[in-house]
């Protein structure tokens, strides 16, 4: 059975450690080729494709961190 992907340390805004098994690895670099194939082999017109649309997500984590770092406060 494969081993999933695993997040170690903190995540920050800047940065998240992934361990992937040579598998995922794999898997995951042949995504990524066909990706930038896509975008007619320009990595920085795939990256800001995915930069774009997927911002979003950040704000969301960020506004859950505050969050959760304010509930923290206040149980204190």
């Amino acid at each position: 059975m494969q081993k999933p992907a695993t997040v170690r340390g903190a995540c920050s805004r800047a940065s998240c450690v992934i361990t992937l098994n040579s598998r995922q690895e794999a898997a995951l670099q042949a995504v990524a080729d066909k990706f930038v194939a896509s975008h007619k082999g320009d990595p920085v017109k795939a990256l800001k494709e995915m930069i774009v649309p997927n911002g979003h997500l950040q704000d969301e984590l960020d506004a859950l961190k505050g969050s959760s770092s304010r509930k923290r406060i206040r149980e204190r």
